[in-house]
């Protein structure tokens, strides 16, 4: 295939930018292959499962991690997987899902072959009544650190492993604590590991490199994403936020792929778009690019 002329300048740019950033920041390089979060392509999956796990694969990317498949069977699943040429080593859940049916999420999964099962909503001590939920307390953050002790606990006994995912509820202060760093204190580092999203993180107002210099050796995988983010971005900004390409929004990767490589022990980092304002391939495909650049 032949590459326009501004194609080419444009990936030329990226690939001195990654050379010169990386150089600038110490080793910032990820050797490991792509990975893609599936809930990126749920609306394309709930189409043609198999057609879309292919297309996956053709965009550049050979590892991924579930969030969630219909009614699809694992063994359905799996077969996609395995003829697309697929690796999926993360599986995202809700907190219900992992406090009531454990035992089913992890059949599932290792019939996938993940070995991280990752809770990406905090639970609540209290359902409560009907109607909208009420905010999240203090003590439903220190629940669900508790609850995720338990299940770490079972999921290292069956051979995998716990993380947790953050969104930006997260950094909302709870009794004037940050819920994310409450979840740090409580969680031991043996049963739960964190899957730090930088994308939803910086959205926040935090800066993940702060998170990992303080907190070494916690996080084992990076959800890394981009967004066009509103000036002093805070969690009551979420809304604002654009989602967009990696490499075309306001997050400035090269420190925190440093700082990842220097601190912790990543193990999978994933891409994640939630939407597309072009071509869902087009999309993957410069996507997986950006992050080949960095560990090329």
């Amino acid at each position: 295939m032949s590459l326009s002329r501004r194609s080419f300048l444009q990936q030329s740019s990226f690939a001195a930018i990654a050379t010169v950033t990386a150089s600038a920041w110490g080793t910032a390089r990820f050797r490991m292959p792509p990975g893609l979060q599936l809930y990126t392509v749920r609306e394309q999956m709930n189409a043609d499962l198999d057609a879309t796990l292919v297309a996956v694969h053709a965009a550049g990317f050979r590892e991924v991690e579930a969030a969630g498949f219909g009614r699809a069977t694992a063994a359905t699943v799996r077969t996609a997987l395995d003829k697309a040429g697929l690796r999926c080593v993360s599986a995202h859940h809700h907190f219900v899902e992992l406090e009531k049916h454990l035992n089913e999420a992890i059949a599932f999964d290792k019939e996938l072959g993940a070995e991280y099962l990752v809770l990406a909503t905090p639970g609540r001590r209290s359902q409560g009544g009907p109607g909208k939920p009420a905010a999240l307390t203090l003590d439903d953050w220190r629940y669900t650190a508790e609850q995720m002790n338990e299940i770490g606990a079972k999921l290292k006994a069956a051979g995998l492993r716990l993380a947790y995912h953050n969104h930006t509820a997260e950094f909302t202060l709870a009794e004037s604590i940050l819920p994310y760093a409450e979840l740090m204190r409580i969680c031991e580092p043996g049963l739960v590991s964190f899957e730090l999203d930088c994308g939803w993180a910086r959205v926040a107002g935090q800066d993940p490199v702060t998170w990992m210099q303080e907190h070494r050796d916690r996080f084992c995988m990076l959800h890394v994403k981009d967004f066009a983010l509103p000036e002093h971005p805070a969690p009551e900004k979420r809304d604002q936020a654009r989602i967009t390409e990696l490499g075309r929004g306001s997050i400035d990767y090269a420190p925190i792929f440093a700082e990842a490589a220097r601190s912790q022990n990543i193990q999978h980092a994933f891409i994640e778009q939630e939407s597309f304002d072009m071509p869902w391939k087009e999309a993957l495909a410069i996507d997986a690019a950006y992050m080949k650049r960095w560990s090329a």
